[in-house]
C-alpha cells in the first residue's frame, strides 16, 4: 500500500513507524487518490470522517491526516482529546458504516507540547466492499470523495464476491495424513483455517520467507517442541516432529507466503488397554450395550490442539500481525460419532447422568468468522481452537446448568 513516508532508504514506512520529523515529507504531494488533508478537527471534519474511510476502503487505500493544512500542507498541531482518537473515529466508523472497515490511528504527539499533535488514519482497501456510509457507496475521485455509479458498484461487489471465493478455496486445504488411525478407520482430524486478508502486495523473497521459517522456529522452540520443515508447491509444513513415515501423524502448521496459516491437529484415540477400561466403565453405568464407537482422550487432545494453537499465538506475536488481518474457520474431518473420554471424577459423574459426550455432526466447516469486525478485539488462537473443538464435540458451553460448566470447567482446564 502507498505511503507518504519513507525512510533515509525510501523505503516506504508503516503507520508505527512514522514520527514527527517525518510529517516534513508531506510537503511533497498534493492531497490526491490516496491522500487527504485537514487542517482542525471541528465538528464539520467529524461528520465527513466516516464517508472519507469509507471512500478510501472502497478505492485502494490511504491515509487521512488532521493536523496538516489543506494548502501548504503546513503542520498545524490539534489538541489532544481526553479520549483516545482511536476510540473516538473507530465509534464514528462504527455507527455510520457498514460493513466495518479496515483502518488504524494514531495521534503523532508534537515533541515540543504533547498536549496538541496530529491524527494520522491509515486506511487499507477492504476486501468485502461496497462500504456503506450513512446509506452512500463512497469512492475516491481524484483528491475527493462521491457516490458510486453503477459500473463502480458492480465492481465492487465482484471484488466481494472474488474473495469470499478464494477464502473458501482457501478452507478446502489438506495436508497429507494417513487414510486410517491406529484402529484401522479414518483418522480424526481438527483443522484450524487463518487466511490473512491484508495480504502484501508483491509476493514475499526467499529471504523474507526464510524470516518468517526463522520467527515459527522461535515459537516452536519457546514451547519446548521440535520443529521439522518440509516443502510443499506453494507454502511450508512444519510438524511437531520428524515424520518416520507417510502413517505418522504429528501436527501440522501449514505456513504460506503471506503468512495464511492453516493448522491440522489429529485427535488422541485411547490405546487398547484404556478403550476397554472405558468400555467397561460406561457399561457400569449402563450406557455401552457394546464395545462399538471410537473414543478419544479429552485431556490429551485439548492439551495437543491447545498447544499447537498457542504456536500461532506466539507467531503473529513475533512477526507483529494483528489477529484482525484474519479470517478464521474451523473444520472437523472423520470427528462423526466420535465419542469425548475423561478419567476424571467429575466427567463420570456427569455422565452417569447426562450420557457422555460425542460428536454428533457428520465432517463439517464452520463458518468464516472475520476477525476485523471489531468483535473479536480479544481473539487468541488458543482459546478459539479449544473451545470450539470441544464445543463441535458436545461439550456444553455456554449453558446456564452448573453441573455444564463444572463439566467444562474441568476439561478445559
Amino acid at each position: 500500500m502507498f505511503s507518504p513516508f519513507k525512510d533515509e532508504n525510501g523505503t516506504p514506512k508503516g503507520l508505527a513507524d512514522v514520527t514527527w520529523e517525518d510529517l516534513s515529507q508531506l510537503a511533497e504531494y498534493d492531497e490526491g487518490f490516496v491522500l487527504e488533508f485537514k487542517r482542525d478537527y471541528t465538528p464539520s471534519v467529524q461528520r465527513k470522517i466516516p464517508k472519507i474511510i469509507a471512500s478510501f476502503s472502497n478505492s485502494r487505500g490511504g491515509w487521512l491526516l488532521i493536523g496538516i493544512s489543506d494548502e501548504e500542507h503546513a503542520v498545524c498541531p490539534i489538541p489532544r482529546r481526553q479520549a483516545d482518537f482511536g476510540q473516538i473515529i473507530g465509534e464514528l466508523c462504527r455507527r455510520h458504516i457498514s460493513p466495518a472497515p479496515p483502518f488504524d490511528v494514531r495521534f503523532l504527539a508534537d515533541p515540543t507540547d504533547d498536549s496538541r499533535g496530529v491524527v494520522i488514519v491509515r486506511v487499507d482497501e477492504g476486501g468485502f466492499p461496497p462500504y456503506i456510509a450513512d446509506g452512500v457507496v463512497e469512492i475516491r475521485e481524484g483528491s475527493t470523495s462521491g457516490p458510486a455509479t453503477g459500473a463502480a458498484l458492480v465492481e465492487l461487489y465482484g471484488k466481494a464476491t472474488g474473495r469470499r471465493r478464494e477464502i473458501a478455496e482457501f478452507c478446502n486445504r489438506t495436508v497429507f495424513y494417513p487414510e486410517e488411525g491406529s484402529d484401522g478407520l479414518p483418522l480424526p482430524l481438527f483443522d484450524l483455517y487463518l487466511y490473512r486478508m491484508a495480504r502484501p502486495e508483491d509476493t514475499p523473497s526467499r529471504e523474507e520467507v526464510a524470516q518468517h521459517v526463522v520467527a515459527m522456529r522461535e515459537a516452536f522452540s519457546q514451547q519446548d517442541a521440535t520443529c521439522h520443515v518440509s516443502h510443499a508447491h506453494d507454502s511450508l509444513i512444519l510438524r511437531t516432529a520428524l515424520p518416520s513415515g507417510p502413517n505418522d501423524a504429528h501436527s501440522a502448521i501449514e505456513l504460506f507466503p503471506d503468512e495464511s496459516m492453516k493448522l491440522t491437529v489429529p485427535a488422541v484415540l485411547l490405546d487398547e488397554g484404556d478403550r476397554a477400561r472405558a468400555v467397561a466403565r460406561m457399561r457400569e453405568l449402563g450406557l455401552f450395550s457394546h464395545a462399538e464407537g471410537r473414543l478419544i482422550n479429552a485431556r490429551a487432545t485439548m492439551r495437543r490442539v491447545s498447544r499447537m494453537a498457542s504456536l500461532l499465538d506466539r507467531y503473529v506475536r513475533r512477526r507483529d500481525i494483528a489477529w484482525q488481518e484474519y479470517a478464521v474457520a474451523y473444520e472437523l474431518e472423520n470427528m462423526a460419532g466420535i465419542i469425548l473420554w475423561s478419567d476424571t471424577d467429575v466427567y463420570q459423574d456427569y455422565i452417569a447422568e447426562k450420557g457422555v459426550l460425542s460428536c454428533g455432526t457428520t465432517d463439517c466447516r464452520s463458518r468464516v468468522r472475520y476477525l476485523d469486525d471489531g468483535a473479536h478485539d480479544s481473539f487468541r488462537a488458543r482459546q478459539f481452537a479449544g473451545s470450539h473443538f470441544f464445543e463441535a464435540c458436545g461439550l456444553p458451553l455456554g449453558s446456564p446448568d452448573p453441573q455444564d460448566n463444572a463439566l467444562v470447567d474441568a476439561l478445559l482446564r
